[in-house]
């Protein structure tokens, strides 16, 4: 078949992209001017709703099996720790995966590759986009590689070539933000004394913090901080420089030194996030701290969003209207993000009176005690692992009951394991307790699949009702909550949506 989207760029986003366009059904080519995957481990955490998205592909347990479980936050002052809780504790009615995992990014992408190849796909490496025209209609491209110059057109471009995306800025879109003041190093080492294997842990003190957590093999570990203010050239320090503060603040003694890196860092995204046949995504679209793990989950989010959508829309099963759904939802995530990190970055680490407080005050008296409220730790997990993520003000988003509203995650229940009919990446219908004979009707006429569950404590506590449908979207989130079929009906017909 003709392929109908060209994805530019083939780390973790386009990589993803491509898994889902695969599963789905649709033709596409991948290309890449490197020669290969990355060979940094760059970006070390999957989020839970990432697994929860590759659960739906069944790449999940591939992951797991290949990287480590951490299943708690520790905060630590001078070496000593304050304060902790541990994600199965408070998640494991969340998510299927109460628990952060940490997998370096070059594994990762290996891992997609190799499932990608399982699948038949081959990815264009040493191949670099050169010209596009963007319109309506197409994307006119040129593709460069060994063989020479290819002119060709393709319904769909997508932009996954990074934070010097040539896509985007050949286009023109903006792309406004600054950088931080502060220098941040990350580090690759195998130390001793550390009693942390299985956790995230957090140190503050002046100027500077420090996450640690495990990395590949038992005695390795990342570390990610702020150069101390005080360093004449922060771009240029070493690990030397570091060094002190990592034994004094978590009492670890390095052995060996893999990779050390110090860098700015911007915080920006784009001013849209697509213009006619071309979308932005991952670093491409938005920038920011690494700090909080999010960046390249965000772009694995913008990944599946987008995925779906295009393939709804080139197997004319959804209006086209539909793919400006994910500029709203995408960017409005991303907007938020970008904000939420720089005023907890600057709380923490930024100069003056605030922050100062933060550090001697709130950090090691205030936050341990916060932290004892199960309601807090379940509020952390929430925040972290990305399963908050909700989009409310979407236009593909209706209806509301209870604590529920169109555009949340679908709530997970740990004991009926209503994510398992995610599977088919398509529309579907879920009901729970007692519910109208025409509903299983209703849902084979408009060839929905249909999941009926119980209504338990289980299914209460979690906000669902027995008196609503739950129209449920490709990526796991709600597309309408209703009370009875004639508006999932009038819904469906709206977005010309028809299942697969």
């Amino acid at each position: 078949m003709t392929p109908q989207v060209l994805i530019v760029g083939a780390g973790p986003t386009g990589l993803v992209l491509a898994l889902f366009l695969r599963h789905l059904s649709i033709p596409f080519r991948i290309i890449d001017k490197l020669s290969g995957p990355g060979q940094a481990s760059r970006a070390m955490v999957i989020q839970a709703r990432t697994l929860e998205f590759y659960r739906q592909i069944g790449f999940a347990d591939k992951c797991i099996d290949a990287g480590i479980k951490m299943r708690g936050i520790r905060l630590r002052e001078q070496g000593k720790q304050i304060a902790g809780f541990r994600f199965d504790q408070i998640g494991d009615d969340i998510s299927p995966y109460p628990f952060v995992l940490s997998l370096p990014q070059d594994d990762h992408e290996h891992l997609l590759v190799a499932e990608l190849q399982a699948l038949g796909v081959d990815i264009e490496w040493s191949t670099e986009l050169t010209h596009c025209e963007n319109h309506d209609s197409h994307v006119r491209t040129t593709l460069r590689n060994r063989s020479g110059d290819e002119t060709i057109d393709f319904r769909f471009l997508c932009a996954c070539d990074g934070a010097r995306s040539t896509v985007r800025e050949t286009l023109g879109f903006g792309f406004p933000g600054g950088t931080y003041d502060e220098v941040f190093y990350v580090t690759d080492v195998d130390a001793r004394g550390l009693e942390f294997d299985d956790s995230v842990n957090i140190s503050v003190s002046k100027g500077t913090f420090i996450l640690a957590f495990p990395v590949r093999s038992k005695g390795s570990y990342r570390f990610i901080g702020i150069v101390p203010p005080d360093h004449p050239d922060p771009t240029k320090a070493t690990f030397e420089d570091i060094r002190p503060i990592i034994r004094s603040q978590l009492n670890a003694e390095v052995q060996a030194v893999h990779w050390f890196s110090a860098y700015r860092v911007h915080h920006r995204v784009a001013q849209g996030f697509r213009r006619g046949s071309v979308f932005l995504s991952g670093d491409a679209g938005h920038i920011h701290s690494p700090a909080g793990g999010q960046g390249m989950n965000t772009g694995i989010g913008d990944a599946v969003n987008l995925a779906w959508k295009l393939a709804a829309v080139l197997e004319h099963r959804a209006a086209p209207e539909i793919l400006d759904t994910y500029e709203s939802e995408r960017m409005g995530f991303a907007r938020t993000l970008v904000d939420t990190t720089d005023r907890i970055f600057e709380a923490v680490v930024g100069p003056g009176v605030g922050p100062g407080f933060v550090r001697s005050v709130l950090f090691p008296f205030v936050f341990p005690l916060l932290l004892k409220s199960r309601a807090i730790r379940r509020a952390q997990f929430r925040l972290v692992s990305q399963v908050r993520i909700q989009y409310h003000s979407s236009a593909l988003s209706r209806g509301k009951s209870g604590k529920l509203k169109g555009g949340d995650r679908l709530p997970w229940l740990l004991t009926h394991d209503n994510f398992a009919p995610l599977r088919s990446l398509d529309w579907q219908l879920h009901a729970f307790g007692s519910q109208s004979e025409n509903t299983p009707r209703f849902a084979k006429t408009h060839n929905l699949a249909y999941s009926h569950f119980p209504f338990d404590s289980h299914a209460a506590d979690a906000g669902f009702s027995p008196t609503e449908l739950y129209l449920v979207r490709p990526d796991g989130h709600i597309g309408l909550i209703a009370s009875e079929e004639m508006e999932v009906h009038n819904y469906l017909r709206h977005w010309n949506i028809r299942a697969r």
